[in-house]
C-alpha cells in the first residue's frame, strides 16, 4: 500500500518519485511480482515517515513504467485499474500493507453533463489565469472511463476527490461530480465578476 496526499482514480495516470527506503523495497517487490499496489489518501499526517491516518477506499495502481536512479530512488508511471476497500491494516514493516477487497463497479451513466460542466469550469479557470487542464480536453467515449477521467481532472481538493472515489455507485459518483462542478462554476463566476 502507498498512502499519498492525492487520490488516484481508475483509468488515471499517476507519476511517482519513490525515495523513502520502505517504498523503494515495495517497488522492488511489486516489480518482481504482479506490478500492482494500492493507493489510498492520507486524511491526516504526512506522506513521509508514517504515523498518518488513511482512508479506507483507494485504487489499485499498476506500474507501467519504472526507472531506477543511480542512488536507488525510483521514477514510476502508474495507472489506476480498480477501486479497493481496506478491510484491515497490517504492520507497516517493511512497508504499509493491508488486507483489501476489490470493489465491484456498476456502469456509469453518460457523463455528458459532467463533461460539459468540467469544460466550463476549466474555461473559467483559464479566463481567471488559474492553472488548470485545458478546456478543450477530450474524454474517452466509454462512459466508465470518461466519468473517472472527469473526476481526475475536476479541480477539487483531495477530500472531495476521495468522496468521488468512495461514492457508493456510479450514479452517485456522477451526481456528486455534477454538484461539485456546478458549485465550482458558481464560485468562479463570482470571482470573474468581482463579487
Amino acid at each position: 500500500m502507498f498512502p499519498l496526499g492525492t487520490v488516484l482514480f481508475p483509468h488515471a495516470y499517476l507519476p511517482l518519485h519513490v525515495f523513502e527506503p520502505r517504498y523503494r523495497a515495495m517497488t522492488r517487490d511489486c516489480l518482481a511480482g504482479g506490478r500492482e499496489f494500492g493507493v489510498v489518501l492520507i486524511e491526516r499526517g504526512s506522506e513521509v515517515g508514517g504515523g498518518d491516518v488513511r482512508t479506507d477506499v483507494g485504487t489499485v495502481a499498476r506500474i507501467v513504467e519504472a526507472a531506477e536512479l543511480p542512488d536507488g530512488r525510483w521514477v514510476l508511471g502508474t495507472v489506476g485499474t480498480q477501486r479497493l476497500r481496506v478491510a484491515g491494516w497490517l504492520p507497516d514493516d517493511p512497508y504499509p500493507q493491508a488486507e483489501v477487497e476489490l470493489l465491484e463497479e456498476d456502469r456509469h451513466p453518460s457523463a455528458d453533463e459532467a463533461e460539459r460542466l468540467l469544460r466550463r469550469v476549466l474555461a473559467l479557470h483559464a479566463e481567471l489565469g488559474d492553472e488548470a487542464a485545458p478546456a478543450t480536453l477530450t474524454l474517452d467515449p466509454d462512459p466508465d472511463v470518461a466519468a473517472y477521467q472527469a473526476c481526475a481532472l475536476a479541480p477539487v481538493g483531495p477530500a472531495d476527490a476521495h468522496r468521488l472515489l468512495a461514492a457508493p455507485s456510479a450514479d452517485a459518483r456522477v451526481a456528486l461530480l455534477t454538484q461539485l462542478l456546478t458549485e465550482e462554476a458558481e464560485v468562479l463566476q463570482l470571482r470573474l465578476h468581482g463579487a
